[in-house]
């Protein structure tokens, strides 16, 4: 009798801890089946409780690298703390990359609301995976150095946090992948309370309401599809965005920007992480890096081949003997020389009085001064030609069409190659069509090794003679120009 009754309980939590259902994939256009199961190990969850969880796309429409079965993989996962939400694509045809983009961005945006397939997520530590991928969580890449930003006040007298990175790799892989590393575009930083120093925000890169969740972005997490691990890095400026001051400066006299030689100091240590744990993942040493906004603004300096500085200071990093060079780069708007940014803009005020008081020059701010010749990561620039405020006289094309401009410049100067998609949406966004992001995904295939590439996809973009058109220095040119020029995010010789 005892026995049956245990085996009763036994079966009763089985059931508690799983839910089934289907959920509307917009990639397949059908209801698809999902499975819900808890953690088995000791849960995880985030600063709030919320538990952390990985919704797991299985039975792709496309080669899986990762060997082991998926029922091993989720076992795995939920051992380690995870919540699991499995999404059944029945091996359809078109769970392919870039479509499955449109499932990543639904998904995102379910679970910055607290909520996916009937249970329970955290909004800042929750993950999309591709079957056969696991995650490495929390990896230390870098030490804080408080007295940059010298925020909060309890904070910067402290010995300063580690910055973490999340990796995503397939587990025993039939080959070995390149990864694509990004910079968050919500900040980890130090929380006070009470007096004391407490964790609520340390763990902040994946925070969906500030991140991908918000601004519908699939790129990285989309990556996998296309034969990529991927890593999420803490953004280089630990501390709330729009506050901290330099030493002797006033309050927010560091606002909304990242400064070196410690952001490039952390972008560089990040490389170096990615790549040395890497060796143990089943990566092969190829790195492509990307960025939006502030991230861009970070990865931008992992393009350059020449050392500035002591940007390359390893005392507060690790894997010191792995390089921090990168193969390729897609980057979003960004700040790449704020020497040109807007004399009345808050970015170019607050780095004046940076540069005044520290003595680092105007030059060494950007990514540009690390671009010293053709050993540079080959860039794809995408931005939109209405994003962020126009000046007639100095940026008439925007000041994120300007940046690209310059930074594009400089790299045809030492012939890197470069691409740029611009006109794909209006104001401050990301790409979302599969033909755009095709061509980011390509971009990234041909300048690594040992890709899946990318599956047939059938996309028509007509071109519209009437659209905005732009040359190739992101200037709007009139319909009688004649030579290569841009519109509608595409390329065309008239």
């Amino acid at each position: 009798m005892r026995r049956n009754l245990s085996l009763v309980l036994l079966w009763v939590a089985c059931a508690v801890q799983a839910g089934t259902g289907t959920w509307n994939s917009q990639t397949t256009g059908t209801s698809i089946g999902y499975v819900t199961s808890s953690a088995t190990g000791s849960a995880a969850k985030d600063a709030d409780g919320k538990p952390m969880t990985v919704v797991y796309l299985e039975n792709l429409g496309f080669e899986k690298i990762g060997r082991n079965s998926n029922a091993d993989d989720v076992a795995w996962l939920r051992q380690q703390g995870y919540q699991v939400v499995e999404l059944d694509y029945a091996k359809s045809e078109k769970a392919v990359s870039p479509a499955l983009n449109k499932d990543i961005v639904a998904i995102n945006s379910s679970l910055q609301n607290g909520q996916f397939c009937g249970v329970s997520c955290s909004p800042s530590r929750s993950y999309v995976l591709m079957e056969g991928y696991r995650i490495c969580r929390d990896i230390s890449y870098y030490k804080d150095d408080p007295t940059v930003y010298n925020y909060p006040d309890v904070y910067k007298d402290s010995q300063g946090d580690s910055l973490y990175l999340d990796l995503v790799y397939p587990a025993n892989p039939s080959r070995a992948v390149p990864v694509v590393v990004t910079f968050s575009y919500s900040n980890s930083y130090a929380t006070v309370k009470n007096g004391r120093l407490t964790d609520a925000n340390k763990h902040r890169r994946m925070y969906l309401p500030y991140f991908w969740g918000a601004f519908k972005d699939s790129f990285v997490e989309g990556a996998s599809a296309v034969g990529f691990a991927w890593a999420i890095c803490d953004h280089p400026k630990y501390c709330d965005w729009g506050q901290g001051r330099f030493a002797g400066g006033g309050n927010k006299s560091l606002g909304a920007i990242e400064v070196n030689p410690d952001a490039a100091r952390k972008v560089k240590a990040a490389i170096r992480t990615v790549r040395g744990v890497g060796r143990t993942c089943g990566l092969n040493g190829d790195v492509a890096v990307t960025g939006f906004s502030r991230g861009s603004t970070a990865a931008a300096l992992a393009v350059g081949d020449g050392i500035v500085g002591d940007y390359e200071d390893v005392s507060r990093g690790r894997f010191a003997e792995e390089s921090s060079q990168v193969q390729c780069a897609v980057l979003g708007p960004g700040m790449f020389d704020y020497q040109h940014a807007l004399t009345a803009s808050n970015e170019y005020v607050r780095m004046s009085a940076f540069v005044a008081n520290t003595g680092w020059p105007w030059e060494q701010q950007g990514a540009l001064a690390t671009i010293q010749g053709s050993a540079s990561a080959p860039t794809l620039f995408y931005h939109n030609t209405d994003d962020y405020y126009v000046d007639k006289d100095k940026d008439p094309d925007g000041l994120y069409a300007t940046q690209a401009a310059l930074m594009k410049a400089q790299l045809d100067a030492v012939g890197v190659p470069v691409e740029m998609l611009t006109g794909y949406g209006t104001g401050h966004t990301v790409p979302q069509s599969e033909a755009d992001l095709q061509q980011m995904y390509q971009f990234m295939v041909s300048h690594v090794s040992a890709t899946t590439g990318i599956q047939t996809i059938n996309v028509h973009r007509q071109d519209d003679a009437s659209a905005p058109t732009y040359d190739l220095m992101g200037r709007r040119v009139a319909a009688g120009y004649k030579g290569i020029v841009v519109r509608n995010g595409r390329l065309y010789r008239q």
